[in-house]
């Protein structure tokens, strides 16, 4: 184990000034992965609870244990149709605009950090090459006073470390930006049928609604 911890710092210090940058793009990397992996579970965007309770829901029933359900577990979905709730005293068209001015903040909301992802996988590569490139000037700077192939090989070799760490930063950033991407996709799916599901059993007859508004404390 210390034989690896030691070669694992020597091919790090060996890799130059770039690395350190490369470092730091991996544990921010890290760092959003974890806490956007912990933010977009499904339970967590969509409570089981509230989906539960408006399938209950019929139209023209009391919201109360809805109300209930959204007041018990916060989240993305239940904000949403708690803006629908809130506004059923207006028309229903717009009651909409008001739900999906809502719902373009929460899926907003639910991407926040992946940029970061998107901007380390574009960078982490060109750090890589910057550092290889970098350490490539400084051996072949030095050919006409060493005629060594051996240490001239050896420069290259480690010329390159940067190169393979800043691709081996950039997949999983890569690989989790889409991953997240189409997670926040699925999920926006689903809170927009929600939400059309209760529109359409609070105005099932046109632009009033027809609902019993129970408010809960």
């Amino acid at each position: 184990m210390t034989s690896f911890l030691a070669s694992a710092v020597d091919f790090f210090v060996k890799g130059g000034p770039f690395m350190v940058f490369l470092l730091a793009v991996s544990l921010v990397s890290c760092a959003v992965i974890i806490l956007r992996g912990r933010a977009l579970r499904e339970r967590i965007v969509i409570p089981p609870q509230v989906v539960i309770a408006l399938e209950k829901l019929a139209p023209g029933d009391d919201i109360g244990l809805l109300q209930f359900a959204i007041e018990r577990h916060p989240s993305p979905v239940s904000r949403i149709l708690g803006v629908l709730i809130a506004h059923l005293n207006w028309q229903k068209a717009e009651n909409i605009e008001a739900v999906q001015t809502r719902a373009r903040h929460e899926v907003t909301g639910m991407e926040k950090g992946l940029v970061i992802l998107e901007i380390a996988t574009g960078i982490s590569p060109l750090l890589g090459l910057l550092g290889t490139l970098s350490g490539l000037v400084g051996i072949f700077a030095t050919l006409g006073t060493t005629a060594d192939p051996t240490l001239v090989a050896r420069g290259i070799s480690e010329a390159l470390n940067t190169t393979i760490i800043g691709l081996a930063v950039a997949v999983p950033c890569l690989v989790t930006y889409t991953y997240f991407q189409r997670r926040v996709e699925v999920m926006a799916v689903s809170m927009e049928s929600m939400a059309a599901d209760l529109l359409a059993k609070c105005y099932p007859h046109g632009e009033l609604p027809q609902v019993e508004k129970q408010v809960i404390k």
